[in-house]
């Protein structure tokens, strides 16, 4: 036993000494590796233009401020009904959202789907710093710079045609599948621009978030960081669940009047970026046939309403309009869950601030997967 924590300790400190400190190994409860980026902790002034001096809420779990929070380096490979993080896999497709939390918690204490108070501040991160990273956003390449190119992966089964792009089967049989290796692009492809940093938060597969939804159009978010706390509930009925009062941010219970929420401005059309956030709903959708989309720096506030400072911690709503032309969609109806980050396909709307809110929980598809974080 002695002889097998030793080699796990050289390969924790190989990876420490090879970045700087920067990633890290972080075994689960059956011993197995993933390779982590550590985020020290950072202040909201530190990142947003006028903010309070008050920690980033993704450092703060159960009211404990926590000295880091560590993020899985790649998108999730699944094993045995676990997520890790390792370079140079397949990323996990075909992924609902209760499965990509399964996933996570079942490595142990400290492991979860990474939340979207955690997304956001890597987003809000890059921003500030001038990383916005590039990424797979257009079959196998990024759209803007289309000769950075990742590992593409295969399958015998997928075909897809979009933009004009079909896939083909080759000599081998095999067909394009539009997602790349696990960190096989660029260091333009990670959140820092190095090879120390996160890769692929722009393209390759959306990325289920925890800790944060869509009710009925309502904004509810589970506080702070605590969607990493193990087996966190997330259900439906889930008393964690609370909304954002609009006058000053503060949270309460969901269906309290004058709570933020995503509302049309007319009557709901599929594809059009007639949608706002406001304290009411009154052009709820009836059914799916409809989705707003926008880019995520136009997003708007009904006049006479000021946004609170919560929903731009939280990369709900844009600091400025140079926001990368990532896109926003949205349905108001039923429950929502999120994806960030945008997938192969999704060209210049894939994205740091990519957020889609527009699909159920029990969504499955070959364009979207997750990625596990941990916190001490």
């Amino acid at each position: 036993m002695a002889f097998i924590y030793s080699i796990k300790d050289t390969y924790r400190a190989a990876v420490e000494a090879a970045t700087g400190g920067k990633n890290t190994v972080i075994y689960d409860d059956k011993g197995n590796p993933s390779i982590m980026v550590v985020i020290p902790k950072f202040y909201l002034d530190e990142v947003i233009t006028g903010a309070p001096h008050t920690v980033h809420p993704a450092f703060i779990v159960n009211g404990v401020e926590k000295s880091a929070i560590y993020i899985g380096k790649y998108q999730a490979c699944v094993t045995d009904g676990r997520a890790y993080s390792l370079p140079g896999q397949d990323p996990a497709a075909y992924v609902n959202f209760d499965q990509a939390l399964s996933y996570c918690y079942a490595k142990g204490q400290g492991w979860h789907l990474m939340s979207n108070a955690e997304w956001a501040a890597i987003a809000l991160w890059c921003k500030k710093n001038n990383k916005m990273p590039r990424g797979n956003n257009y079959a196998g390449c990024d759209v803007d710079a289309q000769y950075e190119k990742g590992v593409e992966k295969y399958d015998w089964i997928l075909t897809y045609n979009w933009n004009g792009k079909s896939t083909k089967q080759d000599a081998a049989g095999y067909h394009h599948t539009g997602r790349v290796a696990t960190g096989s692009g660029p260091a333009s492809w990670s959140h820092d621009g190095t090879s120390d940093g996160i890769y692929d938060l722009n393209g390759n597969v959306w990325e289920w978030n925890s800790g944060m939804r869509l009710k009925n159009g309502e904004i509810q978010i589970i506080p702070d960081n605590n969607a990493a706390i193990l087996n966190s509930d997330h259900s439906d009925a889930s008393t964690l669940w609370k909304a954002i009062l609009a006058a000053d941010g503060s949270l309460v219970a969901p269906g309290t009047a004058g709570t933020l929420k995503f509302d049309y401005t007319s009557s709901p059309t599929a594809g059009t970026g007639n949608f706002q956030i406001s304290d009411t709903i009154t052009n709820a959708q009836p059914d799916d046939t409809a989705y707003g989309y926008k880019t995520f720096e136009t997003l708007a506030a009904k006049s006479g309403l000021t946004i609170p400072m919560i929903m731009k911690s939280l990369a709900l709503y844009p600091l400025d309009a140079s926001c990368g032309g990532d896109g926003l969609w949205m349905r108001n109806n039923g429950e929502r869950l999120p994806f960030r980050g945008g997938s192969f396909n999704n060209s210049g709307a894939a994205g740091a601030f990519a957020l889609n809110l527009s699909f159920t929980r029990s969504h499955s598809n070959f364009f979207n997967g997750f990625r596990a974080a941990y916190v001490l």
